[in-house]
């Protein structure tokens, strides 16, 4: 039998996103085309005689940092080397980055062994939408924010430059993007967007947990009652597991947030909702 490795297209995208959903990792509706556009290059697919068993993105958003996610190899062939195959060829991708990744708990030692490093842990809690309708002056849709304003804000919390993804990013379909505006200033942002099972808030930066919160129940309200939410926390943000605790959210399970050059200076205390698993 013939194992072959090559890029994958936009296309075949889909199919590692299919199989993410059977996973359980809950994929966003609307995620392909920004996740594809980050880094065209950066996706890789396994055929073994001419069939795809196996995916990974290997994301470069430049030279000094990269995102590793969709490391998956359909269940009736793991264990027989075609993912650690996938696997090296994804590091060539990114040879001179900073590396990231969130890890599932079965697959953290195997990522230690390839030099990553464990930051901290994520968790993701469910919860519900809510019916209120809350009005505050200082919440702005994203797309009346200058873009310079949102692109500084996100430079203080995400390690490097990620213009091209968050433009696509902050305009899904089916989505709500707001930001928290005072003084002509803004001072957090955060998205909400549908996704197989419900939907997920992602991110949610804020200056402090007070905007944070306020952000949230706007995109609680988005979601309503009738439908389910997702949180996904840096667990080392006190302020931000009190915040999902506070709205009786639940924790569902976690990732270990690694990477292969150390932990980048970011500020985490205004982290309250990770972008997304699949690239940081």
């Amino acid at each position: 039998m013939e194992y072959k490795i090559r890029q994958a297209t936009r296309e075949e995208l889909n199919i590692a996103i299919e199989w993410a959903a059977d996973e359980g990792w809950n994929p966003g509706l609307y995620d392909g085309n920004c996740f594809y556009s980050t880094d065209t290059t950066g996706f890789y697919m396994g055929f073994l005689d001419g069939q795809p068993i196996s995916s990974i993105s290997a994301v470069a958003y430049d030279e000094k940092f990269g995102f590793i996610g969709f490391y998956i190899v359909k269940k009736e062939f793991r264990g027989q080397g075609y993912g650690f195959k996938l696997w090296n060829e994804a590091l060539k991708h990114l040879s001179t980055q900073n590396i990231g990744l969130d890890g599932v708990i079965s697959q953290q030692e195997n990522y230690q062994k390839s030099g990553f490093k464990l930051a901290y842990r994520n968790i993701r809690y469910e919860g519900k939408g809510s019916d209120g309708t809350l009005e505050n002056s200082n919440l702005i849709l994203l797309k009346d924010v200058d873009f310079d304003q949102i692109l500084n804000y996100d430079n203080l919390v995400f390690p490097t430059n990620r213009s091209t993804f968050l433009k696509s990013w902050i305009q899904q379909p089916q989505s709500l993007a707001i930001g928290y505006v005072k003084d002509s200033i803004l001072k957090g942002y955060g998205m909400v967007r549908p996704c197989r099972q419900g939907y997920k808030i992602g991110p949610l930066f804020a200056d402090n947990q007070d905007i944070a919160e306020i952000l949230f129940q706007k995109l609680q309200n988005f979601v309503g009652n009738n439908d389910l939410m997702y949180l996904d926390v840096p667990e080392m943000n006190s302020e931000a597991t009190k915040l999902a605790n506070k709205y009786g959210m639940k924790p569902m399970f976690e990732t270990a947030r690694m990477y292969t050059k150390g932990i980048p200076t970011t500020s985490i205390n205004k982290v309250y909702g990770v972008t997304t698993f699949e690239l940081g």
